[in-house]
Order: structure tokens, then C-alpha cells, then sequence
């Protein structure tokens, strides 16, 4: 399906070229870029159009975990040749963010150049060094520190690994530990920084303008690797004050999870609850909407949820230390892919489905199409 890129360089590609498509009816519409410091031929590209009378803004960004950007990148697609034509560009602005992560885009990770996960690197303030002390007890589970083995020889002494954790520390306190975010292990998994990144300063900086110029901001930032394999889930921060039931229901939408414990799963420094913050603390009386389309791979079960972290572990694995031979970096490599970009055909048709519908569904209940 060539709605879903093969490459970071295709998906660019795709991207700047329409800006002709957003030109029809946006004449003044621009495309500006930030190249990355130390990668100077990869760069955060967003297009900009603005509205005469600049009443709502619909951002759309992708790629804030780069391999993640080419479920995105279909969305973008998506959006742009069936959802723009039905705004009015007179009243309504768009931002539309290509890659937030290209580095990690264009190689397949999760993570930035620096092996950190942006969605744990915006944070309002100090970095703790002290978040997740979970994180250390079960670094023997989370960041095994030689190269991989054979596939089948790591699953094993992995399974063995999750074996004692669950009986020492049980899947609450793993799951905490896997996905929360720590800050002292820079090879490890879902590492936050120290600092703010590059990337998430370029991101805060275009938050901020679009507060300041539009009344009524929707935020929709593409995900994909989490939750039910066939039902993408709307995944708000615990900061929006509407419950996951009302938000399925304004937005006629079947599925929305809130970014906490019981029902998604917390984590520290995420894109959305920073966005809120902001908005909370400086712009109070913008409207004001942040939300993630999580598109599930495989799967929300206890044994689909224990895939998805040695998948994860696996690949964090094999880059900090390597493998023993190709055939064992290949595998992990693919189920890493499969994660977060499945190559079923129907998968893939779904996932256009279910974005087809969230965008209508909140795009029309904040009277947006016409």
C-alpha cells in the first residue's frame, strides 16, 4: 500500500510535495525546516498555513518516535487529501510537523541520536535523576548488557529473566519500570535525557506560537505500538478535564484511554501533558485539545504486552552491544519493525479506517468541516 512510505527519505518527499495540495486552498501556506545540528542532512520540516481571521489551528504532527513516523506518515496522507479540502481557510490554520524524530525515522529506532525517547523528554523544569527507582532493581530484565545470542537462546534466558521478576516484583512494578521513563541509563529503554533535546526544544517553540495567535488549538500527534491490534485508541493526558467516556462519546469514537494507570499506563515528560501544561499556566482561556492516535500492533493481552517488551528490549539490546551474528540481529530487527509498523495488509486498512474516523470525529465536534 504506497500510503505507507518504505523509507524516511520517501515519506519527506511525499510531505514537502504537498505543500502544493495545502496551497490550493492556503495561497500563503510555507514550508520551513530545522536541521538537526550533528545530522545536517536530516530535518524536522513542518508546513504552515495560516488563517486570515485566525480562529482555530489544527496541528497534525508524526515521528516524535521516529520508526513510528511511517504509521504516521499514511495518517498525514490521509488527512491531507481527504480533511483538508473540508476546512475553511479562512478561519481555520494549519501545522502540519513531518518527523519529529528523523534521525530516528531514517534508522528504524524508537529513540533520537542520543537514545532518548522524546515522549519522556518534555519536561516543565529540573530533570529528576531519581524518577522510576523501579527501573534500577530490574535493569537485569530491561538492559541486558552483552550482545544478543541466538534468537532462540535470548527468548529463553528472557523468559527465565521475566520469570523471577514477576516473582520478585510482579507485572505492575515491571510495567512501571519498562515504560515510565528513567534518566540514568542512557542505553537503556525509554530513557529521558538530562536536558531537553534539540527536537523537543524545535516542538515547544512551535506549541507556543500557535497559542499565542489561535483561540482554538487541536493538537493530534500519531503513535503507533500500543494498545488493542484492532481498535486504534484515542490517548489523552490525565490534565484534559473530560473522562475517557466523554471524550468517546463527543468524539463519536469507540475507543479513548487516558494517559494513567488502569487504563493506559503513566509515563514522565510526555509530549501532551507538557502542551497542557502550558496552555494551563500561561493561555487558560484557549480551547484547547492534545490527544494521540495509538494505533495497536500485537496487541493488549498480558502475553501480547510481555511481546512487546522483549521486542523492545531486544532491539535496545542490539544496538547498545550487538549481535553474536546477523541472522540474530535480522530477527530482532523485524519483530522491532513489526511493532511498530505491521506489514499485514489488513492491519494497514484498518489503521486508514480508524484514523479516517477519529479526524472526523473530532474535526466535526469542533464544527470544523464544512
Amino acid at each position: 500500500m504506497d500510503e505507507y512510505p518504505v523509507s524516511f527519505e520517501d515519506s519527506r518527499s511525499r510531505f514537502i510535495h504537498s505543500l502544493d495540495l495545502v496551497r490550493k486552498k492556503w495561497p500563503q501556506a510555507r514550508l520551513e525546516s530545522h536541521p538537526l545540528k550533528e545530522y545536517p542532512a536530516l530535518s524536522i520540516d513542518w508546513i504552515r498555513a495560516d488563517a486570515p481571521r485566525p480562529e482555530n489551528l489544527v496541528l497534525i504532527s508524526t515521528g516524535e518516535h521516529g520508526i513510528e513516523g511511517f504509521v504516521g506518515s499514511a495518517m498525514m496522507k490521509l488527512f491531507i487529501e481527504e480533511f483538508l479540502p473540508r476546512l475553511d481557510p479562512d478561519t481555520t490554520g494549519l501545522l502540519l510537523v513531518h518527523a519529529i524524530n528523523p534521525w530516528g525515522m531514517q534508522n528504524f529506532r524508537k529513540v533520537n541520536e542520543n537514545s532518548v525517547d522524546l515522549n519522556r523528554n518534555f519536561v516543565s523544569g529540573e530533570f529528576d535523576p531519581d524518577i522510576n527507582p523501579d527501573f534500577l532493581k530490574l535493569k537485569y530484565l530491561l538492559n541486558p548488557r552483552q550482545p544478543a545470542r541466538s534468537f532462540l537462546l535470548e527468548n529463553l534466558l528472557f523468559g527465565a529473566r521475566l520469570v523471577k521478576a514477576l516473582l520478585t516484583a510482579g507485572a505492575a512494578s515491571i510495567s512501571n519500570a519498562a515504560l515510565y521513563g528513567q534518566s540514568r541509563t542512557p542505553d537503556g529503554i525509554f530513557y529521558t535525557g538530562t536536558q531537553p533535546e534539540e527536537e523537543t526544544l524545535v516542538l515547544m517553540g512551535l506549541f507556543r506560537l500557535v497559542l499565542e495567535k489561535y483561540r482554538t488549538v487541536i493538537h493530534l500527534d500519531m503513535h503507533s505500538g500500543y494498545g488493542p491490534r484492532t481498535q486504534m485508541n484515542l490517548s489523552l493526558s490525565q490534565l484534559e478535564p473530560l473522562s475517557s467516556a466523554e471524550i468517546s462519546t463527543k468524539f463519536n469514537y469507540p475507543l479513548a484511554l487516558k494517559v494513567a494507570p488502569g487504563e493506559f499506563y503513566a509515563m514522565f515528560g510526555d509530549m501532551t501533558a507538557w502542551y497542557y501544561d502550558l496552555r494551563n499556566a500561561e493561555f487558560p482561556d484557549r480551547t484547547f485539545l492534545a490527544c494521540a492516535f495509538e494505533f495497536g500492533t500485537f496487541g493488549d493481552s498480558l502475553l501480547d504486552r510481555i511481546r512487546s517488551l522483549r521486542a523492545m528490549v531486544f532491539e535496545n539490546q542490539l544496538h547498545s552491544f550487538g549481535a553474536v551474528n546477523e541472522t540474530s540481529a535480522d530477527l530482532i530487527r523485524r519483530e522491532f519493525r513489526e511493532l511498530y509498523l505491521p506489514s499485514d495488509g489488513a492491519w494497514r486498512e484498518k489503521a486508514l479506517a480508524d484514523g479516517r474516523l477519529a479526524f472526523d470525529g473530532i474535526l466535526r465536534a469542533y464544527g470544523l468541516l464544512v
